[in-house]
């Protein structure tokens, strides 16, 4: 009977182990309605919400792993991640072939926005600071960042950004159309910002970690079903 006690206390102190998590990437420049962070937690928003619904598919908890954005790439190689989503291939340094790629989930259109409704040609723009989020890469403008024609005017996050476009601080900011639209949810007509151009556009889905100890296909699988029944689309119709 003793030597069966170390036996049964194993057994019981597995049994009372936390079971696995479904670890998500978070960027901390991320802003709503893509994601609410308060006090270094996400707490809701359209990824809350994708990530939340995803993990119970599979029958696990979430947990979100809040970086700044340049050390994602860090944690990709370190595992220290399951999940990253809100990404598209031609972002990436490389290829991550440890990963699998979800099908495409969401789509982002950025946008040069405006304080007036006046459309403009970008190429003609010269001398003017731009707002930008830090750390993020806009491929439609590097060419005219690093001549100088066009100068970044970052700040940490995307409702930042349009704050400052608002107040007056420079005539054009970067946003994507999601960030844009809920920005102008927020304030009366006469404040509300307005899109000049269109920059980009692009297909964005998930990175999903290739682990035996993972269930990967099941975390592929459930992203697919909550695009193809409309999932996506109804948690995208909250923010709207």
């Amino acid at each position: 009977m003793r030597a069966l006690l170390p036996a049964l206390l194993l057994v019981a102190g597995l049994a009372q182990a936390d079971p696995r998590q479904l670890s998500f990437s978070v960027i901390e420049g991320w802003a709503m309605p893509l994601a609410q962070v308060e006090d270094g937690q996400l707490t809701g928003g359209i990824l809350f919400e994708l990530f939340t619904r995803t993990a119970h598919k599979v029958g696990m908890a979430p947990s979100f792993h809040i970086l700044p954005r340049a050390r994602v790439e860090q944690a990709l190689h370190s595992h220290s991640i399951d999940v990253r989503c809100y990404i598209a291939p031609a972002w990436l340094s490389e290829a991550f072939s440890d990963y699998r790629w979800s099908v495409p989930l969401l789509t982002q259109r950025d946008l040069l926005v405006a304080r007036e409704r006046a459309p403009v040609e970008v190429a003609t723009l010269a001398g003017q600071s731009i707002g930008t989020v830090l750390g993020y890469s806009y491929p439609h403008l590097q060419r005219s960042f690093a001549s100088g024609r066009l100068h970044r005017d970052d700040a940490r996050n995307q409702e930042l950004v349009l704050k400052k476009l608002e107040a007056g601080r420079y005539d054009y900011a970067v946003s994507s159309e999601v960030a844009l639209n809920w920005f102008n949810l927020q304030r009366p007509a006469e404040r509300r910002l307005y899109p000049a151009a269109k920059l980009d556009q692009a297909e964005l889905g998930c990175m999903v970690l290739d682990d035996p100890q993972l269930p990967t296909q099941a975390v592929l699988d459930a992203l697919a079903e909550l695009k193809a029944s409309g999932e996506i689309e109804r948690i995208l119709d909250h923010y709207r």
